[in-house]
């Protein structure tokens, strides 16, 4: 059964970063790519990056490139996001969730699947961006 954990959310300031994780069981990593979704208050959830199973390529959602990295660690069987340079409209609960497969389904290098089309989901860890 996948089980999947999110940690590290927590309240910052903008500018800061937040390292998330996503702890996942079994042998979870082996066959899924991992996304990471948020969603804000009154919004729909969306995208925010993923890692792939296969080699551990990673894309992301065009508006977090060049602040965001997913990085796994499978070892620990856990999937982090860093978030640097934090802005106050990150504002949102994290959620991390298994893709349909190995690959993460990105175009043109910019990943934003529908959430509805994920798999197993994780209960969310909370960020809030704020002074």
């Amino acid at each position: 059964q996948v089980q999947l954990v999110e940690s590290g959310g927590g309240l910052v300031q903008p500018g800061g970063s937040l390292r998330l994780s996503c702890a996942a069981s079994g042998s979870t990593l082996d066959y899924y790519a991992i996304g990471w979704f948020r969603q804000a208050p009154g919004k729909e959830r969306e995208a925010v990056g993923c890692i792939s199973s296969s080699d551990g390529s990673a894309f992301y959602q065009h508006s977090v490139k060049g602040r965001f990295t997913v990085s796994r660690d499978l070892t620990e069987k856990t999937v982090y996001l860093q978030m640097n340079m934090l802005k106050p409209e990150d504002t949102a609960v994290y959620y991390c969730a298994t893709e349909l497969g190995p690959v993460c389904r990105a175009y043109r290098g910019d990943y934003h699947p529908p959430h509805y089309t994920m798999n197993h989901w994780g209960k969310g860890t909370p960020v809030t961006v704020s002074s």
